[in-house]
């Protein structure tokens, strides 16, 4: 039996000329998707300008269609993104970790799952459908790109989202042929989105803001004295050596800022200070 499978590409920068091209672990991506043969409908989808050049590329890989949400530049495709999956409804979405262009905080496809109520299975190197089915019906199969060279094998049931790794096989060539005769298919932004504010809500993608915690110092190991010394170290208040002025004068406030920068090595210590008419002069 068939499922369907839904790519999600986006664009990479070419680093010398700058001109767009496919971005390279989605170009992997797509090799993955293909590689599982006649066991998925592969369908493709793009978020963005689809006067972009660079996206009959992936046509070139292989592919024989691809959709293009029309979306302003610069503009969050996560809404319209939402609400094609949920009506598409795909058993497996293939996407690459983070884009190449942009922001690139590799959190689309944890929010698309959240939204698609799926599974998120990350740094995929490889995916394999599974030969089984059990009370959570069929299941996908992937090899997760560790450090070093190392890999571990994960099972999911579908439906489920996968981000590819850059340790995934190499796409093969694109060829200008193949992509000259693959259809873009484009759709219209309100088509998709009633409404931005009411999609996330009912996805419960909510971002919220936290008071950002300040990192603990590290305690110094006491080695030697006793243990009460030792529990006193770990204890004990540091006091600082800073001294409180009262209403000072211009001169008197200068030059206690000038003493505790001179202390923190902030600047270099003149030869001579002297005070002359509530003036200050420095003399190297």
């Amino acid at each position: 039996m068939q499922i369907d499978l839904m790519l999600l590409l986006s664009l990479g920068q070419h680093p010398l000329s700058l001109r767009s091209q496919m971005a390279s672990v989605d170009a992997r991506a797509v090799e993955l998707a293909l590689r599982l043969g006649d066991a998925v409908r592969v369908h493709a989808v793009y978020a963005g300008d689809p006067d972009e050049p660079a996206l009959r590329d992936y046509l070139g890989l292989g592919l024989a269609s691809l959709t293009v949400l029309r979306q302003p530049r610069g503009a969050d495709v996560l809404p319209a993104l939402c609400e094609y999956l949920l009506a598409k409804k795909p058993a497996l979405t293939l996407a690459g970790m983070a884009a190449e262009v942009g922001e690139g905080s590799g959190m689309l496809p944890y929010l698309l799952a959240e939204a698609l109520g799926a599974t998120l299975l990350a740094g995929a190197a490889s995916v394999a459908l599974g030969d089984f089915q059990d009370a959570d019906g069929q299941h996908i199969r992937a090899e997760q790109a560790l450090a070093r060279g190392q890999r571990r094998l994960l099972q999911a049931a579908l439906p489920c989202v996968i981000t590819v790794a850059a340790k995934a096989p190499v796409p093969r060539q694109s060829a200008y042929a193949r992509a000259r005769a693959g259809r873009v298919e484009i759709v219209e932004p309100e088509v998709l989105i009633r409404n931005s504010a009411e999609l996330l809500h009912d996805t419960q993608i909510l971002g919220r803001e936290v008071p950002a915690r300040k990192n603990p110092k590290r305690i110094p190991v006491s080695s030697g004295g006793s243990l009460a010394d030792r529990l006193n170290a770990l204890t004990a208040t540091a006091t600082g050596a800073g001294r409180l002025m009262v209403q000072p004068s211009p001169v008197d406030a200068a030059l206690a800022i000038l003493e505790y920068l001179k202390q923190e090595q902030v600047v270099m210590p003149p030869a001579s200070v002297q005070s002359t008419d509530g003036a200050i002069l420095f003399s190297s």
